[in-house]
């Protein structure tokens, strides 16, 4: 068989799964925004702004809204929703290229889906993107995005990609990642750790942010990362 054969041998099984994960990813989208949205119409019509309530309230929006929408679609696609985790994935050969590039693509616009409900089921303006403290400089919000995303991208591999006795519960430890994530991250940049969660919003909005080149570098850094480290663990750990 050719190497173009080879690629495009499961082609069918590839669009399903990518399909399906089109439908998780606009799933989880919907539910974690739609929360962060609700925080944010909150904040606006109380006097009193307490940010640590804000960022618990964010957390726990997005951490359980990919707990449960990657438990339901575990079984058929991963339940990735993430570019970033499809690309550690595939660096570390666990799907193949085809899978990923459908996987991107599906992720990808199941974020603009998502970000396009929440925009047309709740009042105000979409107050969901991500964007940079003043704070903090470029660097600095790179740096942030790459290490909590690797520490998603290593969560998947070491929990999901490594097949044992715990991996049907692998979702709750990849939720709770992401919660911790964005206990750390959400104040400085928003805690993208996937750049489809920062591209959906920005496109429904027009890109308000000049900045937005760093919710593709950083988490792409966080996947080379992720997957490095976890080829080093399987290497020498065993």
């Amino acid at each position: 068989m050719s190497r173009h054969g080879y690629l495009f041998a499961n082609i069918q099984e590839d669009l399903k799964a990518a399909f399906l994960e089109f439908i998780g990813t606009t799933f989880f989208i919907l539910l974690g925004l739609g929360g962060i949205q609700a925080a944010s119409a909150e904040d606006e019509m109380s006097s009193v702004t307490n940010r640590i309530d804000q960022v618990l309230y964010i957390a726990t929006c997005m951490g359980f809204s990919l707990l449960v929408s990657a438990w339901l679609f575990f079984r058929d696609t991963g339940g990735l929703f993430n570019p970033n985790v499809s690309l550690g994935l595939v660096l570390v050969g666990v799907i193949q290229p085809v899978r990923f590039v459908l996987y991107c693509i599906a992720q990808l616009i199941g974020a603009i889906v998502g970000a396009a409900l929440v925009y047309a089921l709740t009042p105000g303006p979409l107050s969901v993107n991500t964007f940079i403290q003043k704070d903090i400089n470029h660097a600095q919000a790179v740096f942030i995005e790459m290490f909590a995303t690797s520490a998603l991208v290593l969560a998947v591999l070491m929990l999901a990609a490594e097949k044992h006795q715990a991996t049907p519960f692998a979702p709750i430890g990849i939720g709770l990642t992401l919660f911790s994530g964005h206990l750390f991250a959400a104040y400085y940049t928003g805690a993208a750790m996937n750049s489809a969660r920062s591209f959906g919003p920005a496109v429904v909005t027009g890109f308000p942010f000049h900045h937005h080149w760093v919710y593709w570098v950083g988490p792409f850094l966080g996947s080379l990362l992720g997957a490095g480290l976890y080829t080093l663990i399987k290497q020498y750990v065993g």
